[in-house]
Order: C-alpha cells, then structure tokens, then sequence
C-alpha cells in the first residue's frame, strides 16, 4: 500500500511511479520512436537519438560566404483538443515541424535541425509513437534532422489524456543571401501558394463554432466539403513548403521578399516583409478559398475583414518578386509540384495589406 499523504504518521516511501511518473513507460517509449528519428537524419548529424545534446555538424557552412544561423519555435496550439478528442495523433507533429521551419524559411534558410518537448499528462508509449512519428514526417519533409526532444510528464497537472507540444527548428543561410524584403519596390508582384486549410490557427474559434456541441457530427461526410468530413478536413496537417521555396532560391531566381501566412491571417502577415514606403495590394478572388473558411465565416457570423485577419483563407506562403520574375518563379514553383497564383502586386503606401 502506497504511503498516505493525510496520514502525518505514514512515513512508508513513496516511489516516482506512485507519484505518478513511469519511467519504465518513458523508456519503452524512447524504443518505439527510435526508428522513426533515425529517419530524419541528414548526413551532417552525429550521435545517435538518447544523449543529453543533439550534435550536427557545420562542416558544409565552411562554402559560404558569411553563414548566418536562423532559428523559430511554435506549437500546435489547441488544435491538439481535436486529435485528443479523435484519438487521431499521427498529424499534429506535421503541424509543429512546419510552423517551424515555414517560419524560418522567409528568411530563405535551409532547415538544418529540429527539436521538439511533449508535455504529457500520462505517458502512453504507443501514443507517444504516433505523435513523433509525425514529428519525424515533418522533419522528412522539410528536409531537416530530429536530432533530439523531450518527454515530460505532469501529473496533477494536466489531465492523463492531455498533452502539449512545442518544437524549436535551426537552419542557416548565407548573409549575402538572405531575403529581408528591404528590396521590395511598387510594381513588384505577390506569389501565393495554397494553404490546405486552416492549417494550425485560429483553433480556438473554430472549435467553439464547429466542434463544440457537435462531436458527434465530426465523421459524417459532408456535401459542403466534397465528401470529406469535418474531422478529417480539421485535422489536414500544415503544409510544408520548404522544398519548392529551395528549388526556386537555388535556381537564382531574385526573390525580394517572403511570408509565411499563419495567425493573423493575410493581413497580419504578408505585411511582416514590407518596408514601410509600400503597401501589398491584395486581389480577393485571385486564388481557390477552401470550403472549410465559407463554413467558419457562417458559423461565427463573420465578415469578410475579420477572416482576413484571422486566417490564411487559402494562401499559406506569399512571395514577392520582380513583374519581369514573376513568369519564370511560377514556372520554377509548378516544376516543383507547387501550384501558384498571382495574388497581388506592391504599390506605394505605408507598409500595409490593403484589398482589391
């Protein structure tokens, strides 16, 4: 019998697992992951998954001219309410990965390293495994390295279903080449790429107006999402566009200036790499909005303005280029298997987003 802590006088010992931490768990855990990370390794990662510090090596910096490191962090936010409410883990961790490393890659950096921190109520191996296998499929897709992470559990602090994730992302790019979007000049032209849904924002509300208090409804395919259901339409993970972005950087052509459309939608975002004698002139109707913002909009009685600012509503990734560019970028994207619109061009203002 474990020790009685109303009990002043029971002074029996009182393990960690009686406490409420498995170590054991945490263990077989660390075993059912290791393939998993072991298949996110570029060439330049020493060590293996298990010691105290990820090792990576800077050998392939010693080409550039000035390497400058670029780092993000993020989380998931509560679309994690929704897979723990699906039992469905196996997504989320793309979500985390791209957050991350679509964020850096503005800047042009290549993704080099990733790592992530599962705070867990009660620590399920087998959950635990789906969540990194996610993890590691983002690595996979943006083409970075999980060279480490950690499992916390909390009892007493969150509740044995619950969890919670966040991730830190490094990558590196030569100074000379970075993009800062100080070059970008009225008569330049704004790129979108498609967002596949509400990728991992603006959760909170959709729940609120979608989920809550139908539950039931979330596996029923729907007419108004093309068959899909609303569940797995919710769920549809982040997308990454760190690859198509490279191919077009290394193939020289002059991009000025690059955004990652995450909270705050379009108009809090592709602002970020204005300067400040410019306006982006966005065109509404330029691009395919998916079915699932028309559904949020009617849910939460909506205006077209607050969407705007609240969602990407269809565009995940903006970027800005030369008019004379603009043919051969979106031609390099495509090659790439990216499908791009012109959204927009850049006038003279005040370093806004203003809509057509």
């Amino acid at each position: 019998m474990p020790n009685d802590p109303s009990d002043p006088t029971d002074d029996r010992p009182v393990s960690y697992a009686e406490a409420g931490v498995d170590t054991s768990e945490g263990a077989r855990a660390v075993d059912a992951i290791r393939e998993a990370v072991r298949s996110t390794y570029r060439p330049e990662v020493i060590g293996d998954i298990g010691g105290f510090g990820g090792m990576f090596s800077a050998c392939a910096f010693k080409e550039m001219e000035e390497p400058v490191m670029v780092s993000g962090t993020d989380g998931v936010g509560t679309k994690l309410k929704l897979a723990q409410l699906l039992d469905r883990h196996d997504t989320v961790g793309i979500d985390l990965v791209a957050m991350c490393a679509n964020d850096i890659l503005v800047t042009g950096a290549e993704p080099l390293f990733f790592l992530d921190y599962i705070a867990i109520g009660k620590l399920d191996s087998a959950r635990v495994e789906r969540i990194v296998a996610g993890i590691a499929e983002g690595c996979r897709q943006a083409g970075c390295s999980l060279v480490g992470g950690e499992m916390a559990e909390h009892p007493g602090v969150m509740d044995p279903d619950d969890y919670d994730l966040s991730g830190f992302c490094v990558g590196v790019v030569d100074r000379p080449k970075a993009i800062t979007g100080e070059r970008i000049e009225p008569g330049d032209v704004v790129l979108g790429l498609p967002s596949s849904g509400l990728h991992s924002n603006g959760f909170s509300l959709v729940r609120r107006v979608l989920v809550d208090g139908h539950e039931a409804e979330l596996a029923l395919p729907r007419v108004d999402l093309g068959g899909a259901t609303l569940g797995d339409t919710l769920l549809t993970p982040t997308r990454m566009y760190v690859k198509p972005v490279l191919e077009l950087l290394r193939a020289g052509i002059p991009v000025k200036g690059m955004s990652h459309i995450t909270g705050g939608g379009i108009t809090e975002n592709l602002d970020r790499c204005l300067p400040s004698h410019v306006d982006a002139r966005v065109v509404r109707g330029s691009w395919k909005v998916p079915q699932i913002f028309g559904l949020v909009a009617a849910a939460a009685n909506l205006d077209e303005t607050e969407m705007y600012r609240t969602f990407n509503m269809g565009v995940g990734f903006a970027i800005v280029v030369d008019r004379k560019h603009a043919p051969e970028a979106a031609v390099k994207l495509r090659a790439a298997g990216e499908s791009v619109s012109e959204i927009g061009e850049i006038v003279p203002g005040s370093g806004a987003v203003v809509y057509a």
